[in-house]
């Protein structure tokens, strides 16, 4: 199935600047699977993610045909994109939207999703046949060590601050994971207890005007906990007044930010979204890290956007920006076309409260510059 004239005008667009061995192609919607094919979108262009996918494609053929699971159907389709003698057109993720549906009833409606959700739950996935994959090498090799289970976006399982952590295995985490700290001082013993968690993507409150950096110190400002929500000290040996704050520990090597502008209104009794603008920027320095987090002054670069277009929570559509190659595209399902650097600020959000404008960001793919993270 070809794009036709769009792909046409794509290829002209780029001209002798079209990639080499780079595939730009659209992606058909199964009635509303534009949630799944944004996040396709932005996880193709994310490089060591698609690398790996690639990989293990080639290497799971080698070894005969695996059980069919998302992980197989995804690394198929993306074999398939790669592997196309045309520079652009359209594919059917048929197979792999059949998959996600037979996988998790969620997805199996004709509602509107959400695409954060998907992006949880896909990765999550992948990181459970993963797990279980190296489960299945441990009884040959009998040391293979195993990642803590994925949930929610976050490995089960915390370690204290003196404790080693424990590296992630799977390639899903060495891309995907960071880890936070979160420290709580007591305020009658100043005792610090420190606690690491570990996340795949960090949400993070939106406020009108504001910016991604502001929202990140917004994430690790310090909360007082008293009265009813007093800390049980250890040293203390009772409920005390303490001060609490999150903090990144280990930076994630892809730094994925969900921004929740689907907030609970308790007099309207539903959920609404917030136009808010928050600016994300082309290049990001994290300003919430601890003193000794490694790469703590490392900075991230943005490659992709997925957009939510609509006015609420319930229904709407998603697109994704994405850069490849110092490019931006914009991919609308089957759609794909070239778009300019100044046009990624017009996603931002509004200042009013209701505008003609319902694009907004929704979720964003930094990928740090650092060498070797």
């Amino acid at each position: 199935m070809v794009m036709g004239a769009t792909g046409s005008r794509l290829e002209r667009a780029l001209g002798d600047q079209f990639p080499e061995g780079e595939r730009y192609f659209g992606l058909e919607n199964f009635g509303n699977t534009c949630y799944c094919n944004s996040v396709l979108q932005a996880l193709y262009f994310c490089v060591p993610f698609r690398e790996q996918l690639l990989e293990y494609y080639n290497r799971t053929k080698t070894g005969g045909d695996p059980e069919e699971n998302l992980l197989t159907c995804l690394a198929d389709l993306f074999t398939q994109i790669y592997s196309q003698k045309k520079k652009t057109g359209v594919i059917a993720p048929k197979r792999f939207v059949q998959r996600v549906r037979k996988q998790n009833e969620l997805f199996r409606s004709y509602m509107h999703q959400d695409a954060h959700e998907f992006l949880n739950f896909l990765l999550n996935e992948l990181a459970d046949i993963l797990e279980k994959e190296a489960n299945a090498a441990k009884k040959f090799s009998g040391n293979l060590a195993l990642p803590e289970k994925v949930v929610n976006g976050k490995l089960n399982g915390t370690t204290n601050g003196n404790q080693q952590q424990q590296q992630p295995v799977t390639w899903v985490h060495k891309i995907f994971q960071g880890t936070l700290t979160n420290e709580t001082r007591c305020l009658c013993c100043e005792t610090i207890t420190a606690r690491d968690e570990t996340f795949l993507d960090l949400s993070l409150d939106i406020e009108q005007n504001s910016s991604i950096t502001s929202c990140l110190r917004n994430f690790s400002s310090t909360e007082t906990l008293n009265a009813e929500d007093k800390f049980f000290c250890d040293k203390c040996c009772s409920l005390q007044e303490a001060q609490k704050r999150m903090k990144i520990k280990i930076p994630p090597r892809i730094l994925v930010i969900h921004l929740k502008r689907f907030k609970y209104i308790e007099q309207l009794g539903r959920y609404k979204k917030l136009f808010y603008r928050v600016v994300f920027p082309m290049e990001l320095k994290l300003c919430n890290t601890t003193d000794d987090a490694p790469g703590s002054d490392a900075e991230y670069s943005l490659f992709a956007v997925v957009v939510h277009v609509g006015s609420g929570p319930n229904h709407g559509h998603y697109i994704s920006l994405v850069k490849s190659h110092n490019h931006w595209l914009f991919f609308d399902d089957e759609n794909v076309e070239m778009i300019d650097e100044s046009v990624v600020p017009s996603f931002f959000g509004t200042a009013q409260e209701y505008s003609n404008n319902t694009d907004h960001g929704y979720i964003l793919f930094y990928e740090c510059l650092a060498q070797g993270s």
